[in-house]
């Protein structure tokens, strides 16, 4: 009898028990849902967060640079945008920098964009021109670093600002002589006006110019990293499963985006996933350290070219600015994105 009233009451405790608590994460994305962030999508809708103990809400951004101040001001706990913004903030605001856990865009994408028929052939023939871009462009953000290094006076450069979807009619109609912008994001948002970039728009790129840049990481605020580094590694961990199925199968990842955002087209979409894959995340050094990692030496080189061109106070240390301790093993990070 004892033994079967001890048993019922293990039986009630295990009842009335709560379930284990997720811990909530809010994530800020670098723009508008799109197919080119597919894996957060499916990481979410196919539970890999979930498994890992974790509740993801996911949000719109409006820029790569515009999702490090909301995180660092405590209104999200993670991101997806431009580390070079962060290590801006890392060297004025070190204590509110949030923090790098696993790089997606390794290839610099950065550009300025121009007509076909445009005078403009080389970088110093932006003096007197006009650029335009959305204010937390990334590229527009490097400008200053990128005018130093191509030896542009900018000063003898006007930059206009523009709401994200004016920047290729303005461009078209001659009303800025150049733009700001990733090289994927104004490709597409070109053929969506009917243009096609191989033939109507050359690409001056930033990467050309020596600064072989990384681009946009997943970040953490520095807060969240410490009292919470489970949840972190298991981010990661769902989050670098999600990429390894898209890369693999991207009509699949697809789905997830058209499933999270009706309106977009789903042609449209696999080909700017296609296209990111192949053009931002394809840097030749994965095939050594893998996708989500940062090589040390280059990102040190980074700061030290967005610190010394910006005139920034400090220079940070790549350990600041990127922390691979959360990363999954080396055997488990693709080593190629694309064929």
């Amino acid at each position: 009898m004892k033994a079967f009233l001890t048993a019922c009451g293990l039986a009630l405790a295990f009842i009335a028990a709560p379930a284990a608590a997720q811990t909530p994460i809010k994530l800020v994305l670098n723009w508008k849902y799109e197919g080119a962030q597919s894996w957060f999508f499916l990481a979410q809708d196919k539970g890999y967060f979930k498994e890992e103990g974790l509740d993801v809400t996911i949000d719109q951004g409006e820029g790569s640079a515009a999702s490090i101040p909301k995180v660092a001001a405590g209104a999200y706990q993670a991101g997806f945008g431009d580390i070079n913004a962060l290590i801006d903030l890392a060297s004025k605001r070190p204590a509110d920098a949030p923090v790098g856990v696993y790089m997606l865009y390794n290839t610099p994408p950065f550009t300025l964009v121009v007509k076909s028929d445009s005078p403009i052939k080389t970088p110093k023939d932006l003096e007197g021109k006009t650029i335009g871009g959305p204010a937390n462009d990334g590229a527009l953000k490097l400008f200053p670093a990128f005018a130093k290094i191509a030896k542009i006076d900018a000063s003898k450069v006007t930059i206009t600002n523009m709401a994200p979807n004016l920047r290729e009619q303005m461009l078209s109609r001659g009303q800025i002589d150049a733009g700001f912008g990733y090289v994927t994001t104004v490709s597409f948002s070109a053929k969506g006006m009917g243009l096609d970039p191989a033939k109507d728009l050359r690409f001056i790129r930033y990467g050309d110019y020596g600064m072989d840049l990384y681009s946009n990481t997943v970040f953490f605020a520095k807060s969240f990293v410490k009292e919470n580094p489970k949840a972190v590694a298991g981010f990661v961990k769902a989050l670098n499963r999600a990429v390894k199925e898209v890369i693999a199968n991207p009509d699949a990842g697809v789905d997830y985006a058209i499933k999270r955002e009706p309106l977009l087209k789903r042609d449209v979409e696999k080909e700017k996933l296609i296209a990111t894959l192949k053009n931002d995340m394809s840097h030749p050094e994965i095939a050594r350290i893998g996708l989500g990692d940062v090589d040390d030496a280059r990102l040190t080189k980074d700061i030290a070219i967005v610190v010394e061109a910006n005139g920034l106070p400090r220079t940070p240390t790549a350990g600041e600015i990127f922390d691979r301790s959360f990363l999954p093993a080396r055997a488990d990070r693709p080593s190629k994105t694309s064929n």
